[in-house]
């Protein structure tokens, strides 16, 4: 895989040594189990799969050169770069400016741009609207384009089906950038259709059995759908494409729901001609690092710390997976944890802030906390947070005792092999 250009302040020697330590045991990522830095008092496993991914570092890779490219222009990101604060932070110390929030509300208008300016793509694309409006005012997106490929693939994947007469069904949340830019995409190629869950593909195949009726469908689907078209009419062709960053276990559920709906109204024999296979549309990085979620929650812990950004959909997915087994505790950065008592964690259910006490067991011989972050949070940042919880705990080991032993692990592993 391909190596990129990114800041080294964004880099840990500590973590990201752990990393390729697993990449050499483990090429082919058939192991998902965590990796144990055991402390003595305090443990800590290591996800097999956590922080930047590919498209991150590619989009980063990017901006940094657009920057450098271009001294004394203005510089232009669509939207956040990425769900990070403390990256869009760097950026816009760098002199970047935003020209839109994540919900599409204007900090710059368009007025404002000249033909000489430079414009950033983020990472989870843009629509096709926002590109002609780029190019009316003489500008191009192409130099500087930082869409992920992998979501890249899914408006392929959405073309194609639009092609061949499918209705396009995206499984997404659909005020997210990622999700809009798909809507956007898909629309031109054919009917689309935003759901956000498996409740909705109930509903929706209520809608094709004939059991909802249109009105109910335009009143729940309100904003999610295609205009000008009868969509209601369209539902008899439909495949399933996702928002990268969303949950892959629940696409691959909606799919194999729906699919099965199919099966229900026109037989087996026929239901190929009526449900497209997408399956290839889920990002890998996602969902390695959801499997890797799923591995470490096979281990027994006493919490879990996640970090990342807090509009971070693929965070907000790995925190979804901790809760479900053991305490779990959402921050941004190391800054959040004050003490060995109180950490601030973000309740990206209710979109709020608590303030939580006795976040660490007391009186235990050894504690053990789960770590692992969302793939847009730069390792440092989780280095920093494994620091900060480590300080609270009497060591005799250090970092650098852990690395050693975890290569000696690798050497013995290597010659086993």
């Amino acid at each position: 895989m391909k190596n990129f250009n990114i800041p080294n302040y964004y880099k840990s020697s500590f973590i990201s040594t752990i990393k390729e330590l697993r990449k050499v045991t483990d090429p082919r990522k058939k192991d998902f189990s965590p990796t144990l830095l055991d402390f003595g008092s305090v443990q800590f496993l290591i996800a097999r799969h956590f922080g930047f991914c590919y498209g991150v570092e590619n989009a980063i890779e990017i901006a940094y050169k657009a920057v450098e490219e271009n001294p004394g222009k203005n510089i232009y990101l669509l939207s956040q770069m990425i769900h990070n604060p403390i990256v869009n932070a760097d950026l816009k110390e760098k002199g970047i400016r935003f020209i839109m929030d994540t919900e599409g509300n204007q900090f710059v208008k368009w007025e404002e741009l000249t033909n000489d300016d430079v414009i950033i793509v983020p990472a989870f694309g843009t629509t096709l609207e926002i590109e002609e409006k780029i190019k009316s005012i003489g500008l191009t997106t192409e130099k500087y384009n930082t869409t992920c490929p992998f979501v890249e693939k899914v408006w392929k994947v959405s073309n194609k089906l639009g092609q061949n007469d499918y209705t396009i069904v995206i499984h997404g949340k659909h005020n997210h950038e990622e999700t809009r830019a798909t809507f956007s995409h898909s629309d031109s190629s054919g009917p689309s259709l935003i759901i956000k869950d498996i409740n909705e593909a109930n509903f929706l195949e209520d809608v094709i059995l004939g059991k909802k009726s249109a009105e109910e469908f335009y009143k729940v689907f309100e904003g999610r759908y295609s205009k000008g078209v009868d969509i209601i009419n369209r539902l008899d062709k439909i495949g399933v494409v996702n928002q990268t960053t969303m949950l892959a276990t629940e696409t691959q559920e909606i799919a194999d729901f729906l699919k099965a709906t199919m099966i229900k109204k026109y037989g087996v024999d026929q239901s190929k001609n009526h449900f497209a296979d997408t399956r290839d549309t889920l990002c890998y990085a996602t969902n390695d690092n959801q499997q890797a979620t799923i591995g470490l929650l096979k281990e027994n812990a006493d919490l879990a710390i996640v970090v990342g950004g807090y509009n971070s959909s693929n965070t907000s997915h790995i925190v979804e997976l901790c809760e479900e087994k053991l305490p779990t505790y959402f921050i941004n950065f190391a800054e959040e944890i004050e003490n060995n008592n109180t950490i601030n964690h973000f309740d990206f259910h209710n979109k709020k802030r608590n303030k939580i006490n006795n976040y660490l067991p007391n009186n235990k011989e050894v504690t053990k906390i789960i770590l692992t972050s969302g793939a847009s949070c730069p390792d440092t940042i989780v280095d920093a947070v494994l620091d900060k919880l480590l300080s609270y705990f009497n060591s005799p080991i250090s970092k650098e005792d852990i690395i050693n032993n975890l290569k000696k692990n690798e050497a013995s592993t290597i010659r086993q092999a």
